[in-house]
């Protein structure tokens, strides 16, 4: 829903006037993606955008694709995008809809215009019709083909359409204006040749429409009081509105252009994520570096937190640029107030308690959440011999405690719900690294404040040795180095960051991160927030996908 406490938008705006003008009586919105590609956090902004509008002003939002250009078009990609906007938490009106179901009014239509004397077939090539469409400083020429008689070119298009002229050699035009200032209007394409299956009406048709010849139509004929895209749009709406002034359509839809999301360090063209995933740069559109959202759900990033971050977002005029801590500033803020907690050690180092008995195994009861007791407790078992992280563990007895707030030999630290133990002395192997702590527990001190004159240093997080689980965790960072990949006249690719992924191998977790599931987010204690990855999931190990470090250490570093 629309945050009621913010100020209203320019859009919600003009419901209001077309509401109470009576102008609109229903509000009808639409997402219509072009299955071509993996929906992205870009996408994100105008699904929320659509569908909260539709419900905040008591109206309905269609999901449509807009299937007409079959050559980069696929089931999979409908499938995904369906999938997404389902994750999201948005249900559509009636049935999804496409482009496709409409290709015999559209073509209808275009014969319409031909008897109205305001279309023609052209025998101009692709580049003779950038050529004589001019620039946008100069006007253009009018194509030689321009007043070809109707019956000519009505004839034409049904050999076009049943697939007797080759591809390339001609298409269907507007007859609107070639000395217009706007391009767009410089008779237009309304349908070319393509002799390729679609992905579902097979090889009944060999000619397409445009999208802009489409996208207008298919508002009208469902509907759609306010077809809202973003600004690169702006420029298309006279011929949105020319085609809806003349066809007889059922509907007058108005578009309204508002500035799309772009966030730094993050390239958002699916052309571009293509390349990525057909050059094995990532694996896969849902590779958690990429920035679609099937890539963040498989990242850990909830839905929750994208629906915030987009509706924290100003709906304006105007493109500009996000910084990614923003966002990271509402993951971070969601998965704090949701996830339960739990440890792995990362790098295992085995520290042995030598006033513990061996054979001893004490079960205690943590809290999946220090602030959340609906989330209850687990159960995780102390033992004798329990794993600690190597960098939680110093030989150097200068250390300061402000500086170093960890394990030091001689020295003594809490483990997290567990005592307070202190580090004795250690084993080490030929190369002189450390392979072992021995250590002593103070006895009593299960969540109970340290005797007076023992003052521990911090808390550590810790597993059992006998009961810990193996695991494999995936620590991702930005997958560009430069804030604007795309800037430049260098490739995106120049800029990727080849330390985007490390894989951890050899961690151990605590016992009840065994029954991680799919789709549950977890704070690995004192290291950031993870979950599991059953597509990398081996017979062996559980794989955990770091989502997001406890705080931000990549400006720190920059």
């Amino acid at each position: 829903m629309i945050d009621l406490n913010k100020p209203v938008n320019f859009i919600q705006n003009i419901i209001d006037s077309d509401l109470a003008s009576g102008r609109v009586v229903e509000v009808v919105t639409r997402f219509p993606p072009e299955p071509n590609g993996y929906l992205h956090i870009g996408h994100a902004k105008s699904i929320c955008l659509n569908f909260d509008l539709a419900v905040a002003n008591g109206g309905r939002c269609n999901l449509r694709f807009d299937d007409t250009n079959p050559e980069t078009e696929s089931p999979e990609y409908v499938d995904a995008i369906i999938e997404d906007v389902r994750w999201l938490g948005y249900d559509w009106s009636g049935n999804v809809r496409y482009a496709s179901d409409y290709f015999d009014q559209l073509f209808e239509w275009a014969q319409f215009l031909i008897k109205q004397d305001k279309a023609y077939v052209c025998e101009l090539t692709s580049s003779q019709t950038r050529e004589y469409r001019g620039t946008l400083t100069l006007g253009g020429r009018d194509s030689p083909f321009r007043y070809r008689p109707v019956s000519e070119s009505l004839e034409l298009l049904e050999q076009m359409r049943h697939g007797q002229v080759e591809e390339g050699k001609m298409t269907l035009r507007a007859r609107i204006d070639m000395q217009s200032p706007n391009i767009n209007l410089r008779d237009p394409v309304l349908y070319r040749i393509k002799k390729y299956p679609h992905h579902r009406t097979g090889r009944v048709w060999s000619i397409y429409p445009s999208y802009d010849f489409a996208h207008g139509q298919e508002d009208a004929l469902e509907g759609i009081t306010h077809s809202i895209c973003t600004l690169e749009f702006a420029d298309n709406r006279a011929l949105y509105d020319w085609f809806i002034e003349n066809l007889p359509v059922p509907a007058t839809p108005k578009q309204f252009e508002f500035g799309r999301l772009n966030i730094n360090y993050m390239v958002t063209s699916k052309r571009k994520l293509k390349q990525l995933v057909d050059e094995n740069i990532v694996d896969g559109w849902d590779d958690p570096r990429m920035p679609t959202l099937s890539g963040m759900r498989r990242r850990g990033i909830t839905a929750r937190a994208i629906k915030n971050f987009c509706k924290s977002l100003a709906v304006a005029k105007t493109d500009g640029v996000v910084d990614i801590a923003q966002f990271e500033h509402f993951i971070r803020d969601d998965l704090n107030k949701h996830a339960k907690r739990g440890m792995c050690v990362l790098e295992p180092l085995k520290l042995l308690i030598t006033n513990y008995s061996g054979d001893c195994v004490e079960d205690l009861s943590i809290p999946y959440h220090p602030n959340r007791s609906d989330l209850g407790y687990r159960t995780v078992p102390f033992t004798a011999a329990i794993w600690i992280d190597r960098n939680d563990f110093s030989e150097n007895r200068a250390l300061s405690r402000k500086k170093f707030k960890r394990l030091v030999l001689g020295d003594y630290v809490r483990l997290r719900g567990a005592y307070i133990v202190r580090a004795d002395s250690v084993t080490k192997d030929v190369n002189g690294i450390v392979t072992e702590v021995r250590a002593s527990l103070v006895p009593g001190t299960v969540g109970k404040s340290a005797p007076e004159d023992i003052k521990p240093r911090g808390v550590i997080h810790w597993v059992s040795e006998q009961y810990s689980v193996d695991c494999c965790v995936h620590q991702y960072d930005r997958l560009f180095s430069h804030p604007l990949p795309e800037s430049g006249d260098e490739s995106f690719t120049k800029f990727i960051n080849l330390n985007s992924l490390k894989v951890i191998n050899g961690c151990k977790a605590e016992p009840a991160l065994a029954k991680a599931r799919m789709g549950e987010n977890y704070q690995f204690e004192r290291i950031g927030y993870f979950c599991l990855d059953d597509r990398l999931k081996n017979d062996d190990d559980l794989v955990f996908n770091c989502t997001i470090g406890l705080r931000d250490t990549w400006s720190k570093t920059q």
